[in-house]
Parts: structure tokens; C-alpha cells; sequence
């Protein structure tokens, strides 16, 4: 599992717990940190080849995902309605699975390249 994969199912587990105590607002905010940096150091290869507008198409979602991250991190100790600030997050957590997808079949398209592929 990697660390996007383990800070995912960490959040989503945290967001599934009761919301009965402010220790709730607290391990959310450690787990969202925790995706936000798993986020940031997800590294996508400059190849040079004819992905690389795919390559900067996943950067420019990536950006937008660590700050719509950043945004409900920032909710999440001091939002009233914790409700919304989770229904947020959980929208969050599938945009970012479907990134880390596209990510994977960018790697895959490019092994499949560099091996010749079935084309």
C-alpha cells in the first residue's frame, strides 16, 4: 500500500468514526494533513513522450486537489456544521481515489510504451 493509498483509508476511517467528541475534529485535521502531504509528494515522471500533456493535466488536478484540501483543513477544527466539512471531505477522498487511478494508468500507458505494447 502506498502512502496516498494508507492516508486515504486513514481519513475515510476517521470520517466513519462518531462525531460525538472535539477529539473527532482533531484526528480528522491530522489525517487530512497526513493526505496533504502524501499528496504533495506524489511525483509523476517527466518522460518526455507523447503522455506528457496527460503528466501536466494530473499537476494541474493535483494542485487543485491539495487545495480544496487545504480549504477543508482548515474547516474542520472550526467549522460549525461538521456535517458539511465531512460531506466535503468524502467528496474529496473520491476525487482523489480517481486521481491516484489516472495516475496509475498514466504509469502503466508508459511502461506499456517502453515495452512496445500491444499497438
Amino acid at each position: 500500500m502506498t502512502s496516498l493509498e494508507h492516508a486515504l483509508t486513514a481519513l475515510q476511517q476517521a470520517l466513519d468514526a462518531p462525531r460525538r467528541h472535539s477529539v473527532w475534529r482533531w484526528l480528522v485535521k491530522q489525517r487530512v494533513s497526513a493526505l496533504e502531504a502524501a499528496l504533495s509528494g506524489e511525483l509523476t515522471r517527466d518522460s518526455g513522450s507523447g503522455l506528457a500533456a496527460r503528466e501536466q493535466s494530473l499537476e494541474r488536478e493535483r494542485a487543485v486537489l491539495l487545495r480544496r484540501l487545504a480549504e477543508l483543513g482548515a474547516q474542520v477544527l472550526d467549522a460549525p456544521d461538521v456535517e458539511q466539512v465531512r460531506n466535503g471531505l468524502c467528496r474529496l477522498i473520491g476525487d482523489v481515489e480517481r486521481h491516484r487511478q489516472r495516475l496509475n494508468d498514466l504509469v502503466y500507458d508508459s511502461v506499456s510504451m517502453e515495452l512496445g505494447g500491444s499497438e
